[in-house]
């Protein structure tokens, strides 16, 4: 696929993630939909005329070629979402972004994943909490995923630095700065086993908007969100939100009563919404991990939790029929619309799960 077609997708007005996705899979390629004519893309579910005729194609094009000149020259990883190296949890979020830029050698794709986040106002507890934290999670090979903010996200990556434990910032701006600066140092030090990670493009600047954004990538790349201090109000607790929404587990250390920054934590240990956590064992207990877990059975593991329900409906119903199942047909049995499913079977086909065949029938690997 084209490079330049997926970074100039992210640019057109009024597209956004999901509708690009649509396009994308109604289309076969990013490089179609500045091909295709208006009167194709009009069919298209969910577009319109009125959106097709606010589309300038030429813009995002040109917006592209220079984004395109700064990747290539500052070595960023561009992931568009139909890339294996995606991250595949993130992939499964309906809102997950449709490209990301990634700076470092991180594997998105581990074994095991969590998110820490926290107060950017830590004290000395919370501070103590996260270097035990991060300390036992190093015999448990887990990639440890952060927003690289003043607090309790950058002592998490500095104790991950110390224990050569793979870790990556998200970043609510493009990868051409570094917000706050002052953490420039350790995010020089985590390019080495880990990296930095946005979704938006170079010249973006830390807007307070990008922040909340930032937050789903986050809590959508892990397995589970460790909330290690918080205060009622703050980033923290709206990403703890996001991953209950994603149906991620969400875990929190609690605080003494009447401690600012320990009232969020106990918010959601109160309110159901986290479990509560004292020490690394309560976490591998939840999480069914085991240190240094068989390689092949852990791989075995992640093809199972690749497919979301939906996915693995579709699949069983392509899997029981014995023939090819047309794209029609398919979406009655399992009742899902048609451009949904279209999305949804792209998806499998690129994680190699099924395959397509001519006359757009499906069969299963």
């Amino acid at each position: 696929m084209s490079l330049l077609h997926q970074i100039a997708l992210t640019f057109l007005k009024d597209i956004g993630h999901t509708r690009a996705k649509n396009l994308v899979a109604h289309l076969g390629s990013a490089e179609e939909i500045f091909k295709v004519s208006p009167s194709k893309l009009v069919k298209i579910p969910g577009i319109g005329e009125t959106l097709v005729g606010k589309l300038d194609m030429a813009e995002p094009l040109h917006r592209a070629e220079k984004e395109l000149r700064f990747v290539e020259d500052n070595h960023i990883d561009v992931l568009f979402y139909t890339d294996s190296r995606y991250p595949r949890r993130l992939k499964n979020c309906a809102d997950s972004p449709v490209l990301l830029y990634s700076k470092g050698n991180a594997n998105l794709n581990p074994l095991k994943c969590v998110s820490i986040v926290g107060t950017r106002n830590a004290t000395d507890y919370g501070r103590q909490l996260c270097r035990q934290l991060v300390e036992e999670l190093a015999a448990y090979n887990v990639l440890v995923i952060s927003g690289l903010a003043h607090g309790i996200d950058v002592a998490a990556h500095k104790e991950c630095v110390k224990h050569h434990l793979p870790t990556v910032g998200v970043l609510g701006h493009g990868l051409d700065k570094l917000y706050p600066h002052q953490n420039r140092s350790v995010a020089d030090k985590m390019l080495l086993n880990g990296g930095l990670l946005s979704e938006y493009p170079s010249g973006t600047r830390p807007d307070r908007q990008h922040f909340p954004e930032r937050n789903r990538i986050v809590a959508g790349m892990a397995d589970a969100t460790i909330v290690i201090e918080a205060g009622l109000k703050g980033g923290a607790l709206i990403t703890a939100e996001i991953a209950n929404s994603y149906n991620r587990d969400v875990f929190a250390f609690p605080g003494r009563l009447g401690d600012e920054y320990s009232e969020g934590c106990n918010f959601l240990i109160r309110n159901n919404k986290a479990a509560l956590l004292t020490c690394m064992a309560d976490l591998a207990y939840s999480m069914g991990w085991e240190k240094n877990s068989d390689v092949k059975g852990a791989e075995q593991l992640v093809l199972a939790i690749d497919l979301t329900a939906e996915e693995r409906a579709v699949y069983e119903v392509i899997r029981s029929n014995s023939s090819p199942l047309a794209i029609d047909e398919l979406a009655i049995k399992v009742n899902m619309p048609t451009s949904q499913l279209a999305m949804t079977l792209l998806d499998m086909e690129l994680q190699g799960f099924i395959r397509s065949l001519p006359g757009k029938t499906y069969v299963v690997n």
